[in-house]
């Protein structure tokens, strides 16, 4: 392969890699509908009659010159990966902050010197904590969220309700798997800190500059064990009134929020 033609497959695998697929009719529809998305490809079951809402959806994807793609009920459940809920439409979105975690490496690599705080999940399995962890990324001076795709929810019509539509918005780093992505994190300077109940040091006590992936656990159980032994430090959120955790979300918000809080 010649070094134009690799630079074209490249640019070409990004662009891919930065599209989100939603999926059902009511969530297409308004992503046809909404100010500021960019629809690229819609695909419709073969089996779908073309009335009512579909028929609504086929005529603002061709107003929109939106490329329109017609598959078998099975071909189409492996575009949406969610046969039973899919209802027979799928759209990709682009979403230009959805990126490889290589690009936030790389970034790393550019400035050197940059603070750069970003906040990762593992296992964190409910759609509308993910959606509202988003929401609360993207309006943060956080630098972004780590998300795997093994593991956690998938971005999904409920996380993007939850997240208000910002989804579309934040950067999100993504990977296969969250303790690889910790060793190559630490590996470009980034200081790996686990929120735990138990954690020796307050949050308020980490410094403000400085490269630093803080860690968000399971709804239910927390931290995982692998996980925890890749951490450099357990830090706490102080809590008072005797209440020992917080829901993940509003612990996201106070760790994306914390560079406004200690200034």
């Amino acid at each position: 392969m010649s070094e134009p033609e690799k630079e074209r497959y490249t640019q070409r695998k990004s662009f891919f890699d930065s599209l989100l697929t939603i999926y059902g009719r009511k969530p297409v529809y308004e992503a046809l509908t909404t100010a500021g998305t960019t629809p690229f490809r819609l695909h419709l079951a073969q089996s779908n009659k073309t009335n009512g809402i579909i028929a609504d959806i086929i005529s603002l994807a061709e107003a929109k010159n939106v490329e329109i793609c017609y598959h078998s009920r099975e071909a189409l459940a492996r575009i949406s990966r969610n046969g039973r809920q899919d209802q027979g439409v799928a759209i990709d979105i682009e979403a230009p902050g959805y990126q490889p975690l290589a690009n936030l490496c790389q970034l790393a690599q550019d400035h050197p010197n940059a603070s750069l705080d970003l906040i990762a999940l593992d296992r964190v399995t409910n759609p509308q904590n993910l959606g509202l962890i988003i929401r609360a990324v993207g309006a943060s001076p956080c630098a972004g969220l780590l998300l795997p795709q093994k593991g956690c929810a998938r971005i999904d019509p409920l996380v993007i309700k939850a997240s208000a539509g910002t989804v579309l918005k934040v950067p999100i780093y993504y990977c296969d798997e969250l303790g690889p992505a910790l060793q190559q994190l630490k590996t470009n300077h980034f200081s790996v800190l686990g929120l735990a109940a138990g954690g020796r040091r307050s949050i308020q006590a980490i410094p403000t500059t400085g490269k630093q992936v803080f860690i968000l656990g399971n709804e239910t159980d927390g931290l995982s064990p692998e996980i925890v032994a890749l951490c450099d430090e357990l830090v706490g959120i102080p809590l008072n009134h005797g209440v020992e955790s917080l829901n993940v979300s509003t612990a996201a918000s106070i760790v994306a929020f914390r560079n406004i809080f200690q200034a």
